[in-house]
């Protein structure tokens, strides 16, 4: 059974949004839940998901908001943070774990901490018992991917291309998948411009995918009650984990 990992932006439209979403995203099949973390230079992400960080931002989030909202969440479904170096760097990495062991989440996906300048910080992540997820892109080598993925923990999240998320842009992906698979059987999941309509052919070779903007634009979509949010992105979940299974 393949994996489905959600992301969502915490505290938008509200940190209560936040919670009564990822619970519904839990019925309707998600394995995993991301919980972003609102930053106001998210460099891997396009604009949808930069347009959610800005407004939670703007209607006052705080890091205390994503420790209170993930201790209702975390018991219930597996979930990592999401979020940018800066914050980590300023609260202090030994914060972080802490919240997160108190709340019971499970690890952090930094997307602009690469390996050479996480190294210093994976250790105590993993004596914490949390997972600091590794990324590989198209654009790695196979000596490159040889050295990310030894150690890999929990899965790899593998970037489907260069650039940011939510772009839609297409590559073949299997021999990169081939070469992970040759070093590692730690879990592949694979990211960046999946949704409904692509996640079928992303899916090939991989063990899970990772869905963000295409829960975001529904959270975006003024049009549409908190009630109406939740019921669209969950019928957007339950229609990913029946075509990628």
């Amino acid at each position: 059974m393949k994996k489905l990992v959600a992301y969502i932006t915490t505290g938008f439209p509200s940190l209560d949004f936040t919670v009564d979403a990822a619970l519904a995203l839990k019925e309707a099949g998600v394995d995993t839940l991301e919980l972003g973390m609102p930053f106001s230079d998210p460099v891997a992400d396009g604009p949808v998901i930069e347009a959610a960080n800005l407004k939670a931002l703007q209607n006052g989030f705080k890091l205390e908001h994503l420790f209170e909202a993930s201790a209702k969440i975390a018991p219930h479904i597996d979930t990592l943070w999401m979020g940018y170096f800066n914050p980590f760097y300023h609260k202090g990495m030994d914060n972080f774990i802490k919240e997160a062991n108190k709340a019971g989440v499970n690890g952090f996906i930094i997307p602009d901490l690469p390996l050479e300048e996480a190294s210093p910080y994976k250790p105590s992540i993993e004596v914490a018992g949390l997972s600091l997820i590794d990324f590989i892109a198209p654009t790695d080598s196979e000596a490159r991917i040889k050295t990310i993925v030894t150690d890999a923990k929990k899965f790899i999240y593998l970037v489907a291309y260069a650039g940011i998320t939510g772009a839609g842009k297409s590559e073949d992906l299997q021999p990169i998948i081939t070469t992970i698979k040759k070093y590692s059987d730690t879990p592949v999941y694979v990211g960046f411009g999946v949704d409904q309509s692509t996640v079928k052919d992303k899916s090939i070779g991989v063990d899970g995918v990772i869905v963000g903007s295409a829960f975001v634009k529904v959270l975006l979509d003024e049009s549409l009650n908190n009630s109406q949010k939740i019921k669209k992105i969950s019928n957007i979940a339950k229609e990913i984990k029946e075509k990628i299974n």
